[in-house]
């Protein structure tokens, strides 16, 4: 028993593993490998987004209504959500920005199509950071290395 529950805390550590947690109402999906800890999920609603707790989703802790605006706050894409009640889906913003953050990656918001070299679609999504110092093991998406090797914007 120890063992699988060693072996689940460490595959959550993997790029690409996905987690879907959901009740009647709404489904979070969380991609890790996306994920760089801007921390809007936790401080916005402490008791639904527990970084310490496993599962660290607990989707019964709120509304709906209050877990999907929270979700939305996530500049990453790591967080999105499917209504399954019937409540307002996300939505797609009319026009797309550019969020230079100081010292770190680019925020991207609105309808974004991500293609590699050969025309190949790596990501389309309404969210992403991308990567600025030129480091990271996931680009073109940032993985927070800015962080750790100090990473300075001019302004």
């Amino acid at each position: 028993m120890e063992n699988d529950v060693q072996k689940k805390q460490e595959e959550r550590k993997h790029p690409g593993v996905e987690r879907v947690y959901k009740n009647d109402q709404i489904a979070i999906y969380w991609e890790p490998s996306l994920c760089i800890h801007v921390g809007n999920c936790f401080r916005g609603l402490p008791k639904v987004f527990d970084p310490q707790a496993r599962p660290w989703v607990a989707v019964d802790a709120d509304t709906a209504d209050r877990i999907a605006r929270v979700v939305e706050t996530c500049p990453t894409g790591a967080l999105h959500y499917e209504r399954l009640d019937g409540g307002t889906q996300e939505s797609i913003p009319a026009e797309t920005t550019i969020d230079a953050r100081p010292n770190g990656p680019l925020f991207i918001h609105g309808p974004l199509k991500i293609i590699e070299v050969g025309g190949h679609v790596i990501r389309e999504d309404t969210r992403a950071a991308l990567c600025r110092c030129g480091h990271s093991e996931n680009k073109p998406f940032c993985d927070g290395t800015h962080r750790l090797i100090g990473f300075k914007t001019t302004k």
